[in-house]
């Protein structure tokens, strides 16, 4: 089935009156039959629903100016990407026709404005200013009787987050690696970028624990120790990474907590090189 075109307005009045007059043509079949096809289609068009406007996406720098479309019968709901507005800055005509309404939405900072019935002005002028330190020059230009959706995207917020969110992924990184050691020196295996040097220094009491180092694993931003940890009192011991490693460590993991006396475990230490 082929869909009916569909005219403007004005085309679409001027055909209804092009084809009326040529229906009007008892005489002529021809003139009939294309006067009422002209009629047809002039009333699809005219009865036709006006189409929805599209959401529109926007980039905007800082005090850029943005172009949008708002609506002039609905509302129109502005948003910043990753941002909130903070605050509307717009002139008062003192004429309540010339004067459209801001409304701000506190959840996720939002804003919707709306136009009065009669409202004769063509376009909707305002700065805003968001909570992250941005401003921007609003021109919108009024059409359509349906709800509009902007969205207002700044390249500067995703490089502000990126480089915000830096550090924590060094950190995570950093972590990842000294996990990653632990289970080496738990395996006994070499690994890339670090030296190995397996021997037995003097041990260390901690209270009723002989401690001693018999591995270390040095490289050029952490160091691996392997320790022997054996309980020479009477009382069983509990040990945790406060018990055996220094505030400073990155990662630290005990074979067997729960230290019998008598009984020898082993302790793995990650720490920063230097420390």
């Amino acid at each position: 089935m082929i869909a009916a075109p569909v005219l403007s307005v004005p085309i679409a009045i001027g055909t209804l009156v092009a084809g009326t007059a040529l229906a009007s043509r008892i005489s002529c079949l021809v003139s009939r039959l294309v006067g009422g096809a002209c009629v047809a289609v002039a009333c699809l068009s005219l009865a036709a629903p006006a189409h929805a406007t599209t959401d529109q996406n926007l980039v905007a720098a800082d005090g850029a100016q943005v172009t949008c479309t708002a609506s002039a019968k609905d509302l129109t709901r502005i948003s910043l990407v990753g941002d909130e507005f903070a605050a509307v800055s717009k002139i008062k005509t003192g004429n309540p026709t010339d004067d459209f309404s801001v409304v701000s939405e506190a959840v996720r900072g939002d804003i919707y404005l709306s136009v009065p019935d009669g409202f004769n002005r063509t376009t909707l002028s305002f700065f805003g200013t968001s909570k992250r330190g941005y401003v921007y020059k609003f021109l919108c230009r009024m059409a359509g009787n349906d709800a509009v959706q902007v969205f207002v995207t700044n390249p500067a917020i995703a490089k502000a987050d990126q480089a915000e969110n830096a550090p924590q992924k060094v950190a995570a990184s950093q972590e990842d690696q000294a996990v990653s050691l632990v289970q080496a020196m738990y395996a006994n295996k070499s690994v890339d970028g670090y030296e190995l040097t397996q021997h037995t220094l003097r041990p260390v009491y901690v209270g009723d624990l002989k401690v001693q180092m018999i591995a270390e694993y040095r490289g050029d931003a952490m160091t691996g120790r392997v320790l022997r940890i054996e309980n020479k009192g009477t009382q069983a011991r509990t040990l945790t990474e406060a018990t055996v490693a220094p505030p400073n460590t990155l990662a630290v993991s005990i074979a067997d907590a729960n230290l019998a006396p008598g009984k020898v475990t082993t302790a793995y230490l990650v720490s920063k090189s230097g420390n």
